[in-house]
C-alpha cells in the first residue's frame, strides 16, 4: 500500500497533538544520538581516541542511519510497519546501554551500531507520521517534527555539562531511561498509524503510481543538487557541533563545561530556526528558504574563526538560525518533487544527504590531526557559498506544477 492511499485520511484537518507526540518522540531520539558527540571530550581523555577515532565513531553512527533510511523508507512506501517505531527505538536503549559499559574503541562502534539502526527506522516513519497528520500545513508540520529532533540535539552540550562530566561515560546510562519513554509514546503513535492503514484497507481506492508521472530527468537533477546542498550544510554543522568545542578550548583558554556553551547556543539556534523555516517557505516560497539558509550565514562563518570569546557566541546563534531554517524545507520539497514517496524521500534527504556529512566528519577529523583547527575552521566557513547553487533548482511554481500533475 503507497503513502498515497493513506494521505486522505488526514489531509482534512491538521492533528496537533499527534504532530506535538511525534515531535516529543523526535526530540527524545535525537537526544540519544547527540549523547554520542556529547562524549568525545570525556572519551578522549578516558580511552585517548584521536580525532580520526571520534570521526569514526560519527561516522559509524551516521552511516549506518543514513544507508538504512533510505531502504525504510522505499519498503515502508509499500508497506507501512507502524510498530517499527518502538522496535526502532528499543534498539536505540540497547546501544545506549551498551554505551555505558564500553570498554574500549571496538565496543563503542557496536554500541553506536544499534543507536544507528534506531535512529535508521525512526527517521522515515516520524516523517511519514507528520506528513499524514499535517493536513493542508505541511511546512509546518514538517517544522514540529524536525524541531524536535534539533532540540535534542541541542541538548547535547548540556549532557556533558550536567551528566558526563560529573559522571563519566557511565553517565550514559541514564539515557536508558529516555529511550524507554521514547518506546512508551511510540506505542500511542503506533496505534494510531495502524487504524489508519486498517481503515484505508477497507475501503480500498484506486491507486495511482506518481513515480512514473513529470519530468523524471528534471526531477532526478533537482534531487541530486538538493542532496548536494543538504550535503555541505550537514558539513559545516557538523564540524561546528562535534569540533567547535575542541576549537573553543585550545583558542580561549575554556574548560570542556565552558565550551558547551557555544555548542548548545549554536544547535538551540538551529532548533529556532528549524520551526520558523516551515511556516516561512509556506508564506515566501522553499527555494528561496533553501537559498537564505545558506547564503545568508556565509558573511557570519568567514568571520567566526576570528572573532572575540563572546561575539563568538552571537555569531554561532545567527549562523545556527539562518543555517537550519532549510532542515525541515528540504524534506518537503523532495517529498513534493516525487509525490507517494514520503518515506523514500524522507530517506534520501534526512538519511543518505547525512551519510554523506558523516564521510565529512571524518575527513575533518583527519584534517584537524594534521592540519590543525584554525586551518579547518577556515576552510569550513566557505562551505555556505556553494547555496548559490539553489539558484538551480526548479521554482516552487514549476514543482508546484509537476505536484499537481502526479496526483
Amino acid at each position: 500500500m503507497k503513502t498515497k492511499a493513506l494521505v486522505g485520511q488526514a489531509d482534512q484537518q491538521t492533528l496537533y497533538h499527534i504532530l506535538f507526540i511525534i515531535g516529543l518522540c523526535h526530540l527524545l531520539n535525537d537526544s540519544l544520538q547527540a549523547v554520542i558527540p556529547a562524549m568525545f571530550p570525556i572519551l578522549e581523555q578516558s580511552l585517548g581516541l584521536t580525532f580520526t577515532q571520534l570521526g569514526l565513531i560519527t561516522f559509524t553512527l551516521n552511516i549506518v542511519a543514513s544507508l538504512l533510511q533510505p531502504v525504510v523508507g522505499l519498503y515502508t512506501d509499500k508497506h507501512p510497519m507502524p510498530f517499527a517505531l518502538p522496535i526502532g527505538l528499543f534498539s536505540s536503549m540497547l546501544g545506549m546501554l551498551g554505551l555505558a559499559f564500553a570498554p574500549n574503541f571496538p565496543t563503542i562502534l557496536m554500541s553506536v551500531f544499534f543507536i544507528g539502526i534506531g535512529s535508521a527506522t525512526f527517521h522515515p516513519e516520524g516523517s511519514r507520521v507528520a506528513y499524514l497528520a499535517a493536513g493542508p500545513r505541511r511546512g509546518l508540520s514538517q517544522s514540529i517534527f524536525q524541531v524536535g529532533g534539533n532540540a535534542g540535539q541541542a541538548l547535547a552540550p548540556v549532557i556533558t555539562a550536567l551528566i558526563l562530566v560529573p559522571l563519566g561515560q557511565f553517565g550514559a546510562i541514564w539515557f536508558t531511561l529516555v529511550a524507554f519513554i521514547a518506546v512508551l509514546c511510540l506505542l500511542f503513535i503506533a496505534k494510531w498509524y495502524r487504524k489508519m492503514v486498517q481503515a484505508q484497507q477497507k475501503q480500498p481506492g484506486p491507486q495511482q503510481d506518481s513515480s512514473s508521472t513529470g519530468p523524471k530527468k528534471s526531477i532526478i537533477y533537482a534531487l541530486l543538487l538538493l542532496i548536494f546542498l543538504v550535503f555541505a550544510r550537514t558539513w559545516y554543522q557538523k564540524a561546528i557541533s562535534n569540533f567547535y568545542q575542541f576549537y573553543a578550548i585550545e583558542t580561549y583558554g575554556l574548560s570542556i563545561s565552558q565550551a558547551q556553551l557555544y555548542i548548545f547556543s549554536f544547535l538551540l539556534a538551529g532548533a529556532v530556526g528549524t520551526f520558523l523555516g516551515g511556516p516561512l517557505a509556506d508564506r515566501f516560497g522553499k527555494r528561496n528558504i533553501i537559498l537564505c539558509s545558506l547564503v545568508g550565514p556565509a558573511p557570519f562563518t568567514i568571520l567566526l574563526p576570528f572573532v572575540s570569546e563572546w561575539l563568538a557566541i552571537v555569531f554561532l546563534c545567527i549562523i545556527g538560525i539562518l543555517l537550519m531554517s532549510s532542515f525541515s524545507v528540504t524534506v518537503v520539497y523532495a517529498q513534493e518533487l516525487v509525490p507517494g514517496k514520503i518515506g523514500t524521500m524522507s530517506g534520501l534527504i534526512v538519511g543518505l544527504a547525512f551519510g554523506m556529512g558523516a564521510i565529512g566528519t571524518v575527513v575533518l577529523g583527519s584534517i584537524i590531526d594534521k592540519q590543525g583547527l584554525m586551518f579547518t575552521m577556515i576552510g569550513i566557513s566557505l562551505l555556505p557559498l556553494l547555496g548559490f547553487l539553489t539558484f538551480l533548482l526548479p521554482t516552487d511554481q514549476k514543482v508546484k506544477h509537476w505536484y499537481q500533475n502526479a496526483l
